[in-house]
């Protein structure tokens, strides 16, 4: 048998040069002229991006409400019977711009209230003799936890919805999802204004307390407050490298928004932001000022 023939020149041939997938996709793009060795590796970075985009897209047919919602929990919302002041601080607060709005309980919302319409009506110095939360209502969606995220995100942009909330088999509510939590399954975290910049993992609020990435190397913070949180018992310092791993194995599990986690120190860890399964954000109290909040 001819060696051209063999199985040897076979996977020559289905690998010629030894380059990628990607690169000979380009090259017979370009009708058989070669990728420059110094742009394959920019035109394989730029394809196995886009493979990723598709993977997201597809998220959208595979993956269902119950997989993105916020548990019941962790909901954030307001009764009907809530004063101006005390809608106020919720807002400011949890740092929400959308709050589902209940009467009696959270299984008979009513709809939700957008701060930008609280602002329009009773802020700016507006006259605010008459607060009337039920006239600033916006209506809710409800949908079922098994329905597609790819339906639920044509039904948002259909009806403009921003937030549903997720209603069991016995009409009450078991979760809460934004139209942001399905865009995040397609292109990855959408980081917002609140969020802190990339390569700034905290910054200072007030005299004594910070808002902190989960993600923020312990050393670094150390270095930064002269607080070394590594310090106190049943803290193995050789798995926790991050303030979200620290408050995690103080917690014994992952904590929801609105949580207050203690440190053995004295300083105190408030959860701003989380998601079932990770905490993002942290105010975190330095011990003198956990204090003098007590």
């Amino acid at each position: 048998m001819d060696d051209k023939d063999g199985p040897s020149s076979a996977a020559q041939s289905a690998q010629p040069n030894g380059k990628s997938i990607f690169s000979r996709i380009i090259t017979r793009v370009f009708g058989g002229q070669s990728v420059p060795d110094q742009h394959r590796l920019s035109v394989d970075e730029t394809l196995k991006t886009r493979a990723e985009n598709v993977l997201g897209i597809l998220n959208l047919r595979r993956m269902r409400v119950e997989d993105v919602a916020i548990p019941k929990a962790e909901i954030v919302a307001v009764s009907d019977t809530i004063s101006k002041e005390d809608l106020v601080q919720i807002f400011r607060k949890s740092g929400l711009t959308r709050i589902p709005v209940y009467t009696n309980t959270l299984d008979t919302p009513i709809g939700m209230v957008h701060l930008k319409d609280f602002a329009l009506r009773h802020g700016f110095g507006a006259d605010d003799a008459a607060f009337n939360l039920t006239a600033m209502l916006r209506p809710l969606l409800f949908v079922p936890p098994s329905m597609q995220l790819g339906v639920l995100l044509t039904k948002m942009q259909t009806e403009r919805r921003h937030m549903a909330l997720v209603i069991d088999e016995y009409g009450g509510v078991d979760g809460l999802v934004t139209i942001e939590d399905l865009i995040e399954q397609v292109v990855g975290e959408i980081e917002d204004e609140h969020d802190i910049d990339e390569g700034r993992y905290w910054h200072l609020e007030k005299a004594g307390q910070y808002i902190v990435a989960a993600k923020a190397p312990l050393e670094d913070f150390a270095r930064e407050t002269g607080l070394d949180l590594t310090q106190g018992e049943d803290i193995d310092t050789e798995e926790i490298e991050t303030l979200g791993g620290l408050i995690f194995v103080l917690a014994g599990r992952v904590p929801v928004r609105g949580e207050v986690v203690l440190h053995p120190l004295g300083a105190e860890f408030e959860i701003i932001d989380a998601e079932p399964r990770r905490v993002k954000r942290v105010r975190l109290r330095l011990p003198e000022v956990a204090r003098a909040a007590e």
